[in-house]
């Protein structure tokens, strides 16, 4: 098996063979814990106008929309774990557009395969991984609004590709680079980013399945592909 690492937009473009699109700090953390919550499907999207536009055409599913980490002007909810807990979404469809994660999968046109990638359910992901032995795997780290380098997302990816080839990882040292690079959820100057969704982001291997994307004509959709909810 071959364990490549790429980050960026330009690196979800370049992704081959089953890809993991990272984004830790929120969107696919996100998306594990609305699955936890009983989400049916979710539909992750590029632009806001075409989730907008898909609104319009299904009323009754929920709109998910962050911009600059804040929560979209006219969207159901933004990007927060935090923000979502206690809302009702068992067997609800969900569009999901965001700065970074929901890019990945849209640019990642040469993958053979797409899962979403968090470190709330790496432990599955790596499981997952093992399981299919493809003889690729790109890991993409998404970085903030999929053009600069993010420290947490590169976590991820280095603690997935450990636990698939069986190479050491420093979790002390991890832990301590996520904190830095999640500094702004505990800056009071940026309330768009919440204090809680820290500690829901960086909880190592919380859920037990895994998040696969597959498109149908233009629509991309999100289901559960691997494991059970918790």
């Amino acid at each position: 098996m071959k364990f490549m690492k790429r980050e960026l937009i330009e690196g979800a473009k370049e992704a081959e063979g089953l890809t993991i699109i990272i984004d830790v700090f929120r969107a696919f953390s996100l998306e594990a814990y609305m699955f936890a919550a009983g989400v049916r499907q979710t539909h992750p999207i590029g632009s806001m106008e075409a989730a907008f536009a898909l609104k319009k055409q299904h009323p009754d599913w929920i709109l998910f929309g962050e911009r600059g980490g804040a929560k979209v002007s006219g969207c159901d909810y933004g990007n927060s774990p935090c923000e979502m807990e206690g809302a009702d979404l068992l067997g609800k469809t969900v569009i999901h557009s965001t700065s970074a994660g929901t890019q990945g999968i849209v640019n990642a046109v040469n993958a053979d395969e797409i899962i979403t990638g968090s470190l709330v359910n790496a432990d599955a992901i790596a499981a997952y991984i093992r399981r299919r032995d493809p003889d690729i795997v790109t890991a993409v780290a998404m970085g903030k609004a999929g053009l600069e380098p993010a420290d947490e997302d590169r976590i991820c990816a280095e603690y997935i590709e450990s636990k698939v080839l069986g190479k050491p990882f420093d979790m002390e040292q991890a832990r301590k680079r996520l904190r830095a690079a999640g500094a702004h959820f505990f800056d009071p100057a940026l309330p768009q980013y919440q204090e809680p969704d820290y500690e829901l982001c960086t909880k190592f291997g919380r859920f037990p399945f895994v998040i696969g994307v597959k498109k149908t004509g233009d629509l991309y959709t999100g289901t559960i592909v691997y494991g059970t909810r918790p």
